[in-house]
């Protein structure tokens, strides 16, 4: 009995992973063009889920049709499109090093975000803009020039009495640092661990299970975020 199951359990990863290379194999050959990653099996017979420029999609055996919605089990009215987003998007929080970053206590400091962000980019400004307007949360902003103006002043903020501050005068008002000191800080380490959780852009954030979402979200989708996960 042992063995039958044995059997039949690598005869089913076999199937699967050749259902896969199947629908991989038909898409290079169909449409070379269209970069599709992450291809995996669905619930759905036949039917089988990919990211395209960041969006879920799902498409068939032949890699003929492709859809752009959401995939919901009938049983349950549970929506597996959701729940692909979230494993497709999630980090592991215990990678980030929070002694890298700049922290910002409100309140009770109960929700946790991590952002990266850089002090001359717009969006950046905008999203600063809504964490002002949380309460109860600890922020941890990990300082990412990706612009070049953006290195010195980022530098700077590490040097200054009051990093938080300086970080707030900067992102906020434009105000730069006046420090002359010249002191050790992390940007190389906070460039590197955006690049092995996979941010690219800034503002991105992070939330204490592990959630990535990237762009200026607004206080009221973060604060649902918070209370859909009991963050």
């Amino acid at each position: 009995m042992k063995k039958t199951i044995l059997l039949a359990t690598a005869l089913f990863s076999t199937f699967s992973f050749a259902n896969v290379d199947t629908v991989k194999s038909n898409l290079q050959k169909n449409h070379p063009d269209l970069k599709i990653e992450k291809i995996q099996p669905t619930e759905m017979k036949g039917i089988y889920s990919g990211v395209m420029g960041g969006q879920i999609v799902y498409l068939n055996d032949d890699a003929q049709h492709l859809i752009a919605g959401t995939m919901v089990r009938l049983s349950d009215q549970k929506n597996l499109t959701k729940d692909l987003v979230i494993k497709q998007n999630t980090v592991d929080w215990n990678k980030l090093n929070l002694n890298d970053a700049v922290k910002i206590v409100k309140g009770n400091g109960k929700h946790k975000l991590a952002i990266f962000s850089d002090p001359n980019c717009p969006y950046c400004k905008n999203l600063e803009d809504e964490l002002k307007n949380l309460n109860n949360v600890t922020i941890y902003t990990f300082i990412v020039p990706f612009k070049p103006q953006s290195v010195e002043p980022s530098k700077k903020v590490y040097c200054e009495k009051n990093p938080a501050q300086a970080w707030t005068d900067l992102i906020a008002k434009g105000i730069q640092p006046t420090t002359k000191k010249v002191c050790e800080n992390p940007i190389d380490r906070n460039f590197a661990v955006a690049k092995e959780i996979g941010v690219t852009g800034t503002p991105s954030i992070i939330f204490e299970n592990g959630l990535k979402v990237v762009g200026a979200y607004p206080t009221d989708k973060i604060e649902e975020i918070f209370k859909e996960f009991g963050l």
